[in-house]
């Protein structure tokens, strides 16, 4: 049987419902055990551009990623969210919006993209997933340029594998995300708070900010 594709999934979420506006629990509903890997790689995705986050506002678009990661590693099968935000309302408008700008993007990621290594993206294996993805998370927390950048990419990486059982595409987001986590916990260690503002300096100086 043939996996649908992210874009496939998102066409399919646009036209399944007919109501003015529909409920987060509904939406949440619609992808079953894959809703993981496609809410992951929806919220990853733009913070994976490399655009300046000013501090504090780091950690705030952290926080989806930590929720949605710390139960992909516990094992939930569903997403857990809290009431208030379950029974949100969404106007189907702004849904379909949203659908409409993120498929260009996703089709172009898909092309490189195709079901290999399975097994990587199921049982135990998706814990390990989910805790990698966690500890990536909590490194965009700190106040480093580039710091959402790279982490988020290496969970958008491994989201859309795990959705396409594409096991090759989560090896290279666990290897693109952990170098980056390795490398925060490397200066810290060996070089404290200062070596982490040479850094900064450093790669703000690369991007010209």
């Amino acid at each position: 049987m043939s996996i649908r594709t992210v874009s496939e999934l998102l066409l399919d979420l646009r036209k399944k419902f007919k109501t003015k506006t529909v409920s987060v629990e509904k939406i949440l509903l619609a992808f079953h055990e894959r809703g993981f890997g496609f809410f992951l790689f929806i919220v990853a995705l733009p913070m994976a551009l490399p655009l300046p986050v000013p501090p504090g506002i780091n950690i705030l678009l952290a926080t989806p990623l930590l929720l949605l990661t710390g139960q992909q590693a516990i094992g939930r099968k569903t997403i857990w969210v809290p009431e208030k935000l379950r029974k949100k309302r969404i106007d189907i408008k702004t849904l379909q919006d949203s659908i409409d700008k993120a498929l260009p993007v996703t089709k172009k990621i898909e092309v490189f993209i195709q079901p290999r290594l399975g097994f990587i993206t199921q049982g135990i294996f998706s814990n390990i997933i989910g805790a990698a993805g966690f500890v990536m998370a909590l490194a965009v927390c700190v106040p480093v340029p580039l710091t959402n950048t790279v982490p988020s990419l290496g969970i958008a990486l491994m989201a859309i594998g795990v959705v396409m059982r594409d096991g090759l595409t989560v090896l290279t987001g666990l290897v693109v995300g952990s170098l980056w986590v390795l490398m925060l916990v490397f200066i810290v260690v060996f070089l404290g708070t200062e070596g982490i503002e040479v850094f900064k300096e450093t790669i703000k100086a690369l991007l010209h900010i």
